[in-house]
């Protein structure tokens, strides 16, 4: 017999325990070793069939063992040492407020808006990077103090369970989840009825979700919820699935992640008598829809008098977009019919978002397709400052939205890049954070760990690898008997890795640009290298395909098939259902971390950077993060097929060069030991990696530049757009439209140089002049700028250099003139235009309005 419902029921502490309910729902626990260690002293059996679950264990644990601790002294003092040193955590200044005090002008308050977010294990709203990355945003948001709050969705099945088929398919489950059973409190008033956030929907229902609150030390996460008696079926199911469901289910997802998402931070604040967030930050396009919900609520107010466009100028200040994916495909696009449905109510002005005409609305996900509705082109849109992941990403990303800015070169398109970080406690061994004195968030503690001598360095890598091998076998283990096999026929699974082999990483989701199988391209050398009798490898591989990603199953079932050969079982696996907890183990304990994808398709790769900062060393394709971090000395660069166009003749060579570098550097470096028993060159390469590449890989660095080079300057125009009713947002919209009216009159009439010798030599003095009919525009209107570089045979401009130009006076027929006295910046083949860009003190940029004139 089947229960209907299935709910979690918590232990009722005795008094002198009550600070561990605290203890177990604020999750700072998850990168606090003393706190965990409470919680496992309270039954070490339990606290590890929990799963490490503080919520679960007091939920299971006997009324005997609590009464028991609550008579010791022992414990209660520790635990309210612990209770009072996260108090002192919450509450002290940190590196937010220290900034505040020196005069930084910095922002009230932050919304950051993600689909999902990986926290913990024990809160499983996450698939991958795109996740992992949130959660340790919010975690060094809070170790450095930000006022943050974390925006997303709670779904009732999370993400899927991986386990392997006998034949090495792929299968999914999954599990339902009780918000009740995890680290999460309902959001109410103040007469404690929970807080329901209402979203409007086609066909006068509406979508309504109560909001979890899963406090991530300082940082509240809220959680919108739709599976509520309230809905009807179809909307109850909402939240059911992490990126599941066709397009209809996955735009009421959207909806609600950015249009209730917002109301849930106006309820949030309004409860909790905080100042509104003055910067929203929006982590991929999934919460786009954000920026019409702030401009429904400016238009709602009749008092500022703000019309559309000015809404959209005083909403755009005070955002940021940070795209993920340098993949068109990763991209979410949605049938312009679709939103139109959603959006629309038969008329020209949108049901849900009532004021807003829908043109609006399907202008803003505009694409050159006009049935496609792109919510990345949103997210730029309606957002002034954009980022990439990496330096190389904000390159791609430049190039891949370049056609938002028509005119200007790639280079030249206003999106920037804060190349991600990792949260060092999270991820970091507990045996590299006591050497690194608890300061592991902070640079200097990582370079702390350049003085460790060579043979602690060497003892904490073989301890990290041991602990991993046992874990490989446990897993290995397991899943053989989930898969179809017996106890007595896995004696096998004992002999599993060997904690003195070199043993090699490789986890990730499986989309086909990751190419998981890439180490298989030559079966019989990889076998030769993991079965060498002197310098063998291992290798562990893990990670999961989209359910509905055949191709990418059959890619995992190539790699199980292969490692489920008798005579290399051994020494190569599959482990499934990749997360967190193993995570961990892998990046601790691999002594190479693998990623080769096709070069620039990953946009950051944040793993390697986890195993970099336990000792590991990456070998890995130049892409993401890895291409601006490699120093030589960190590991090694798999060399690139770069122009081979046949994409099996460059995996071919790209496989070639991978194994060349393990047989040829990385075991001999590994294994060639000195007169006491150590590899001093790879221990070397440890002691750089820890000491250089760890400070580089913090999450306490990615947040301060995204304080420093994007929150605060969104919040300082977001203040200017709506100070005195609104009047910066006024005048910019007023601006811009008068830009739009005249940008297609706008002329450069004429260009004229002097002043350069009969023999020009680098360095030499030119002057150019302008006339420009600006059309109606003032010249304070625009910059007008001097554009010099090389020039081929078809007087295309390259490596170029910009000067602005002066306005000096007006022309005969009544046109601006601008000139500029100039040097030549280069040699050879040189050549030179004109060119005319809007200027306006409230725009980012003078590239942010994608207008350029040229002769």
């Amino acid at each position: 017999m089947k229960a209907l419902r299935r709910f979690t029921v918590r232990a009722q502490l005795p008094d002198r325990l009550s600070p561990l309910a605290e203890l177990s729902v604020n999750l700072r626990w998850s990168w606090h070793s003393p706190t965990q260690d409470l919680f496992e002293s309270i039954d070490p059996e339990l606290w590890v069939s929990s799963e490490r679950d503080p919520v679960r264990l007091l939920g299971e644990v006997g009324p005997d063992r609590l009464r028991e601790l609550a008579t010791d002294d022992r414990f209660v003092a520790r635990l309210a040492e612990l209770t009072d040193e996260l108090h002192e955590y919450l509450r002290r200044p940190l590196w937010f407020q220290r900034e505040l005090e020196a005069g930084q002008d910095l922002p009230a308050g932050i919304a950051y808006f993600s689909m999902e977010f990986g926290v913990s294990e024990v809160l499983p709203n996450y698939s991958g990077g795109l996740g992992i990355l949130a959660g340790d945003h919010l975690k060094a948001a809070s170790d450095l103090g930000l006022p943050l709050i974390g925006v997303g969705l709670l779904y009732r099945s999370g993400y899927f369970r991986q386990s392997l088929t006998a034949d090495g398919w792929q299968a999914e489950r999954y599990p339902s989840l009780d918000p009740q059973g995890l680290p999460l409190r309902l959001l109410t008033d103040d007469g404690g009825t929970a807080v329901l956030v209402h979203v409007a929907m086609p066909g006068d229902r509406v979508l309504r979700a109560r909001v979890w609150i899963a406090q991530v030390g300082r940082i509240p996460l809220l959680l919108l919820d739709s599976d509520i008696a309230d809905n009807d079926p179809e909307l109850r199911g909402v939240t059911d699935r992490l990126y599941g469901g066709d397009q209809d289910h996955r735009v009421k997802q959207e909806i609600l992640a950015g249009v209730g998402g917002v109301r849930a931070v106006r309820a949030y604040t309004t409860i909790h008598n905080l100042p509104a967030p003055s910067v929203f930050h929006m982590n991929e396009g999934h919460a786009g829809f954000l920026g019409l919900e702030r401009i429904r609520e400016l238009l709602a107010d009749n008092s500022n008098g703000l019309d559309f466009d000015s809404a959209l100028t005083a909403v755009r200040a005070s955002t940021v977009f940070t795209t993920h994916t340098p993949v068109p495909a990763g991209i979410d696009r949605f049938p312009a019919d679709l939103v139109r449905h959603y959006f629309g109510d038969g008329s020209a002005q949108s049901s849900l978002l009532p004021g807003i005409a829908l043109d609006r609305i399907l202008e803003l996900g505009r694409e050159q397709d006009p049935s496609v509705f792109n919510m990345a082109h949103m997210g730029l849109r309606s957002a002034q400052r954009a980022n990439g992941v990496s330096k190389l990403h904000g390159i791609v990303s430049r190039g891949m939205f370049e056609a938002l800015w028509p005119g200007f070169d790639a280079g030249e398109v206003p999106i920037g890049s804060v190349t991600n970080g990792v949260h060092a406690p999270t991820w970091a061994s507990r045996r590299w954070i006591e050497l690194a004195d608890d300061t592991m968030e902070e640079a200097e503690g990582w370079e702390r760990l350049g003085d460790v001598p060579e043979q602690e360095l060497w003892r904490i890598r073989g301890d990290l690898r041991a602990e991993l091998v046992d874990e490989v076998r446990r897993r290995v283990k397991a899943s053989a008997l989930e898969r179809g096999s017996t106890e007595a026929e896995l004696g096998w699974t004992a002999d599993v890795f060997d904690p003195n082999v070199l043993t090699v990483g490789f986890a990730r989701r499986v989309p086909t640009y990751k190419r998981l199988t890439l180490m298989l391209r030559q079966p019989d050398r990889l076998r030769a290298m993991l079965l060498d009798p002197e310098r063998p490898v291992q290798l562990v591989v893990a990670g999961k395909s989209h359910p509905a990603d055949d191709g990418g199953k059959a890619l995992i079932q190539q790699i199980v098939r292969f490692a489920d050969e008798a005579d290399v079982r051994h020494r190569i696996v599959f482990l499934p259902d990749y997360d967190m907890s193993m995570a961990r183990y892998l990046y601790w304990g691999c002594d190479v971390w693998l990623n080769n994808p096709l070069r620039p398709l990953e946009a950051c790769g944040t793993s390697g950077m986890k195993s970099a900062l336990n000792g590991g060393l990456n070998l890995s394709i130049r892409d993401g993060w890895w291409d601006e971090m490699y120093d030589g000395e960190n590991g090694w660069a798999i060399p690139t097929a770069d122009g081979v166009v046949d994409e099996h003749r460059r995996d071919d060579l790209e496989a070639a060069a991978l194994y060349e570098l393990l047989e040829k550097s990385v075991l001999p470096k590994f294994y060639d030991r000195n007169a006491e028993g150590l590899p001093a060159r790879w221990v070397e390469m440890v002691r750089h990696t820890l000491q250089r590449t760890g400070p580089k890989v913090l999450a306490s660095r990615m947040v301060r530049d995204y304080t420093t080079g994007y929150y605060g300057p969104a919040s300082r125009a977001g203040v200017a757009a709506t100070a005195d009713g609104f009047a910066g947002a006024k005048a910019l919209a007023e601006y811009r439209s008068r830009i739009d009216s005249a940008w297609p009159s706008l002329r450069v009439l004429e260009v004229d140089s002097s002043g350069l010798p009969d023999t020009p030599v680098l360095g030499s003095e030119l002057t150019l002049t302008a006339h420009v009919d600006l059309a109606g525009l003032a010249p304070g209107d625009v910059v007008v700028q001097a554009v010099l570089g090389k020039a081929d045979s078809d007087e295309n401009l390259s490596g170029v250099v910009t000067v602005p130009m002066a306005h000096s006076g007006q022309g005969p027929e009544g046109e601006a003139v601008f000139d500029v006295d100039t040097t030549l910046p280069m040699s050879g083949n040189v050549g030179y235009t004109v060119r005319v860009l809007p200027h306006h003190p409230s725009l980012a940029g003078d590239a942010e309005l994608g207008r350029v004139a040229a002769p």
